[in-house]
């Protein structure tokens, strides 16, 4: 704690458990927006709006998912689902078959959204493009 000051960091004490705090916070949240759009309840823009406008989120979580790494996303939801036994965990089939693509977000130029590596602006995958 003391080094972590030092360092100019705000360090907290949490007891050493499954996935760390954050993961078991974010990953579900994730898990639960990719569930969403499998389920067709709204597209990718319009989750990442809702979470962007109404939950005050500087990014939206599937736009989030893309920084991470989809395949990251999907090893830790598998850690936490096997650690904890809990089907809350468990990865969409969506996330699942993304990753089996090799569609693993910003590292790989699409995810939810494709990125162009010259100047850096996302677009909504075709995949995911809602019909209005």
């Amino acid at each position: 704690m003391d080094i972590s000051r030092k360092l100019g960091k705000t360090p907290v004490q949490v007891e050493d458990y499954y996935g760390f705090v954050s993961n078991r916070i974010l990953m579900p949240m994730i898990n639960e927006a990719i569930i969403t759009l499998f389920e067709g309840v709204a597209g990718v823009e319009e989750i990442d709006t809702v979470m962007k406008l109404g939950m005050n989120h500087p990014m939206g979580p599937l736009q989030l998912a893309d920084f991470i790494g989809l395949d990251v996303c999907y090893y830790i939801l598998n850690v936490l689902y096997e650690g904890f036994k809990n089907p809350k965990y468990a990865p969409c089939p969506l996330l699942e078959n993304m990753v089996l693509a090799n569609k693993l977000g910003v590292k790989s130029g699409e995810g939810f959204y494709i990125y162009n590596a010259e100047t850096k602006e996302k677009m909504v995958s075709p995949h995911f493009l809602t019909k209005n």
